[in-house]
């Protein structure tokens, strides 16, 4: 089934300004501009990032729909597509984040502006413990872009809990995937977007 409605999800701390998700959103208009594209601003709890991504998928066609998620983002793609079976690409994605974000617990600034700010509480990690997906559903719809040069989460983890999925480990590399732009096709073509 090809994709006709596209969402993409970014990383802790990050926002729809960050490079890879500026790419994608480029790529789509340009060469899909029938896709519906929607790129929120994930509200730092993780309970109410969810409502706000079912409530605002609800009227998507499932067998249509495809999810993009980088890091944390991942994370929260591997839990919708869990309740909806949709396509989906994981970008170095975050398998862990209750244990890895418990130390971040406190004031945190925006990554593309140091001037915003939020509070990550310490309740936001026991509603990532609340979200795992495990096991993995339909692993065949399911596109692992890893890079064993992720300074901050763990290539051999993300593999582990991706092995059954469409792997594409990369040598080197970094958390950002500052690379995306080679990679950039093998997404779009798994996305087989309309």
């Amino acid at each position: 089934m090809t994709t006709t409605h596209l969402l993409y999800l970014h990383g802790f701390r990050s926002s729809p300004r960050s490079m890879k998700a500026m790419k994608m959103a480029e790529a789509v208009q340009s060469r899909h501009p029938q896709v519906h594209w929607w790129c929120p601003q994930l509200p730092p709890s993780p309970k109410e990032a969810m409502a706000l991504l079912m409530g605002g998928t609800t009227d998507w066609p499932t067998q249509n729909m495809a999810v993009v998620g980088s890091s944390l983002g991942g994370f929260y793609a591997t839990w919708i597509a869990a309740k909806t079976g949709c396509k989906t690409v994981l970008l170095n994605p975050a398998v862990d984040p209750a244990r890895d974000l418990s130390r971040y617990i406190g004031e945190q600034t925006s990554w593309h502006d140091p001037l915003e700010t939020f509070f990550f509480k310490p309740a936001f990690v026991q509603e990532l413990r609340d979200l795992k997906a495990d096991p993995l559903t339909h692993p065949e719809r399911l596109l692992a872009i890893i890079a064993k040069g992720d300074e901050l989460l763990d290539w051999r983890e993300m593999s582990s809990r991706y092995a059954s999925a469409h792997l594409k480990l990369l040598e080197g590399g970094d958390h950002a995937l500052s690379d995306f732009d080679t990679h950039l096709d093998d997404v779009l073509a798994f996305l087989d977007l309309a």
